[in-house]
């Protein structure tokens, strides 16, 4: 078995931890210092005449690119073991983290997940933060998943080169991987392991906003996408509507047009994942998903205006609303 830690200015519960590990296995730890700096130097010291291998980064990457860091030794070496993640602040009792290792040998082709249950006396960011993830996860990606951000996960040696590739250098990457996981053929595992804060998890490193924005920025960019189309869809069907006097003509040309501007922008910006889909896999897949909302769209708001009689603009948003998580959904899963 193969422990990874990546590690940034950590305390006494590190050493703590490897000792643990130490007394009840004997796994190769590889702990990876992403620039603590030379307070920390005697620290990592003592890891390794613990027995653990560390690689240091001379100044602070994140932790996405401490991770990638560890996975590219393992491939380096040619690691054949699963490999289990682990963090440095005392929140992974020794017991999970061999849990995880076992559910590696049972599951193939699974990443499994250390899955917190978030009871007791739980810092409200941590549970609304999961919260919150846990739901734009589950409407992104069609899959349920209860703790997304655990730090705590399993994968096996023929993951590495796919763990490698995942972009993301902080916190965004454990969301990445997850995002990109379904298409790459790996389903999830989790298993429940015991919530641990200490101190209210103020060793952690995670910065509320920064890196919130940056784990949402899949979908906060098909957001910025859609809302411009939106715009010009919105704009077209006024203008349209205001000389036709046709409600499903406005509704055609403008979404249409629209349609166009947002698969360009779409296809290059928001499901690229480094590299564009090729045109002729998803435009015939994109332009069917704008067959299907196109009816919907004029089904819901022909009831909302013409049945109802609710202004053309608020039918407008509540239609917009209701298809926009549908569309990012089918988009992730199916399109690109």
């Amino acid at each position: 078995m193969n422990i990874l830690i990546p590690s940034y200015e950590p305390d006494e519960r590190l050493l703590i931890l490897i000792e643990q590990l130490r007394a009840i296995g004997s796994a190769q730890i590889v702990i990876v210092d992403d620039g603590s700096g030379a307070a920390y130097s005697e620290l990592f010291r003592t890891a390794r005449e613990l027995g653990c291998t560390v690689i240091t980064h001379i100044a602070n990457r994140g932790k996405g690119h401490a991770l990638k860091s560890g996975f590219l030794y393992f491939r380096q070496k040619g690691t054949t073991d699963g490999i289990v993640c682990a963090d440095s602040d005392g929140q992974h009792l020794p017991h999970d983290i061999m849990r995880i290792a076992s559910s590696i040998q049972e599951h193939n082709q699974h990443i499994i997940l250390g899955s917190r249950r978030f009871t007791g006396k739980v810092p409200m960011r941590s549970r609304f933060g999961n919260a919150l993830t846990r739901l734009v996860f589950s409407f992104t990606t069609g899959k349920r998943i209860y703790d997304t951000q655990t730090g705590l996960r399993g994968y096996s040696a023929d993951m590495l080169n796919w763990l490698c590739r995942i972009p993301g250098e902080r916190f965004e990457y454990e969301m990445n991987l997850l995002l990109e996981a379904p298409a790459a053929g790996f389903s999830f595992h989790e298993v429940p392991i015991d919530t641990i804060y200490l101190n209210h998890n103020d060793s952690s490193h995670f910065r509320p906003i920064i890196d919130s924005a940056r784990i949402y920025v899949p979908f906060l960019t098909f957001s910025l996408s859609s809302i411009l189309c939106a715009v010009i869809d919105f704009l077209l069907l006024a203008v349209i509507h205001f000389f036709s006097s046709s409600l499903f003509f406005a509704v055609l040309g403008a979404r249409l047009t629209s349609s166009v501007f947002n698969y360009t922008m779409n296809r290059k910006f928001v499901f690229s994942k480094g590299k564009k889909s090729k045109l002729h896999s998803s435009m015939p897949k994109y332009f069917t998903l704008v067959f299907v909302i196109l009816c919907l769209n004029y089904g819901l708001m022909h009831v909302f205006n013409e049945r109802i009689g609710i202004p053309l603009l608020i039918a407008k948003l509540m239609t917009e609303g209701t298809l926009f998580l549908f569309s990012y959904w089918v988009q992730r899963k199916y399109v690109y």
